[in-house]
């Protein structure tokens, strides 16, 4: 808005100088208030319509800021979270059967069977393939290796 203004102003002024001397000795005071007083009702008038813009603008964003603020809710409340089929659900591990053996590795966790067998109905059904074995000092040790299970569909569900 000031740019406008400004350039204005400039403009008028421009306008002015292009007059002869002699032309100016010639107006009276009168005629150069009326002139002042014209330039000032026109940037009074250009600042009130970008004012009324700018009002109006801001109205029109709120209302869009509004709107879908209320699609976003409605959207929210409309589906409610359901459980994953059985057919899909049957692949999730349980997060608390996850344990370190520290006779197998101290940074890598393994599923435990007895944990798999009572938090987890598919337990027999593990790919023997992802079973490993390893000496605890008293006797072998099985339990499940996640990487493997993961590869071959199942995941470890964090709940």
């Amino acid at each position: 808005m000031h740019r406008k203004f400004i350039a204005l102003i400039i403009a008028v002024a421009v306008a002015i100088t292009g007059i002869s001397a002699s032309q100016a000795r010639a107006a009276d005071t009168r005629d150069i208030l009326g002139g002042l007083a014209a330039i000032a009702i026109i940037g009074a008038a250009v600042n009130h319509y970008h004012q009324e813009k700018k009002r109006d603008e801001e109205a029109e964003r709120r209302k869009r800021h509004k709107k879908a603020e209320a699609k976003a809710e409605k959207a929210r409340k409309k589906h409610a979270v359901r459980p994953l089929p059985k057919r899909v659900a049957r692949y999730d591990l349980p997060q608390r059967c996850l344990r370190t053996f520290n006779a197998y590795s101290k940074k890598r966790p393994l599923l435990g069977p007895n944990c798999l067998k009572k938090h987890y109905k598919h337990a027999d059904s593990l790919p023997h393939q992802c079973k490993v074995g390893f000496w605890n000092g008293k006797r072998v040790k099985r339990a499940y290796e996640p990487a493997c299970l993961r590869q071959k569909g199942y995941r470890v569900v964090y709940q």
